[in-house]
């Protein structure tokens, strides 16, 4: 027969009390259930953005009033003005362009100046065709 020794007994037969209840927070499950979340959202959210129903109309395509060739202006060495290569005073300037702008309010603008040209009459020209309204220009230059 084995000797059982009394701080064996003591061990064996503990009487602290197991009935307690735990008192540290397991976080694994809720980690769990997060990623699950998480992941769902993360595949579901794109599908979200296209959710709304609608009935878009129906539009026959037409062609453009011209081939949207852009309007050209250009400034000569002297400071002249011309618009698609007529000749055009610069206090015309602000409503050409305006009349250009109402008639089509995406036109396009090249600006062509000579190098000699006086930057105010650059600088004028282009402050004109901003209080215009109109957005899309082009300044044309050479390549060296």
């Amino acid at each position: 027969m084995s000797v059982i020794s009394a701080g064996s007994l003591e061990m064996a037969f503990s009487s602290s009390n197991d009935d307690d209840a735990i008192s540290d927070i397991n976080i694994t499950p809720l980690v769990d259930v997060m990623l699950v979340l998480l992941v769902v959202f993360i595949v579901t959210a794109p599908l979200l953005t296209n959710a709304i129903p609608l009935n878009l109309p129906q539009t026959v395509a037409t062609a453009p009033l011209d081939d949207a060739k852009p309007v050209a202006i250009s400034i000569d060495a002297k400071g002249g003005l011309f618009i698609d290569g007529e000749s055009l005073a610069e206090e015309q300037l602000p409503d050409t362009l305006q009349n250009l702008h109402a008639r089509d309010p995406e036109v396009a603008l090249t600006l062509r100046a000579d190098t000699v040209t006086d930057y105010g009459h650059v600088a004028r020209v282009l402050a004109d065709v901003q209080r215009s309204g109109i957005t899309r220009l082009a300044v044309i230059t050479e390549s060296p």
